[in-house]
């Protein structure tokens, strides 16, 4: 009976410590003004990879360079988002989810579409 007690002392004990309370964004809101500037870094970060992206360029670069070229030149902009978030008091481990998040789908959206263009251009398909 001991041991068992024991077992279950020690399981809820590890539990307890495993929740850290920093790391924790505790159910504020964001107020309409601060969503708005997030849309507008996003849209502002999507434009900067579209606008790379169509330099010419990157049509003579191999794709994942090229991909990789594109993504550190607009890294400036998921900056701006993170100072919104920051300002915000948003906790930097979820600032950094959402910006890694981003950055990710960006850059499989980018060599999906460089590998694209490569493989039209071999075909013969563009010019």
């Amino acid at each position: 009976m001991k041991q068992f007690l024991f077992l279950v002392l020690l399981s809820s004990s590890f539990a307890v410590f495993a929740d850290d309370p920093k790391n924790e964004w505790h159910n504020t809101t964001l107020s309409d003004a601060t969503i708005k500037k997030i849309q507008s870094s996003q849209f502002d970060y999507r434009k900067c990879v579209d606008a790379e992206m169509r330099k010419p360029a990157y049509q003579s670069v191999d794709v994942r360079a090229g991909t990789e070229q594109v993504i550190k030149q607009c890294e400036s902009e998921l900056a701006k988002m993170h100072d919104v978030y920051a300002g915000e008091k948003v906790p930097e481990v979820i600032i950094g989810r959402h910006l890694k998040q981003m950055r990710m789908q960006t850059t499989r959206a980018v060599l999906q579409n460089l590998m694209f263009a490569a493989a039209a251009r071999d075909a013969g398909q563009t010019q």
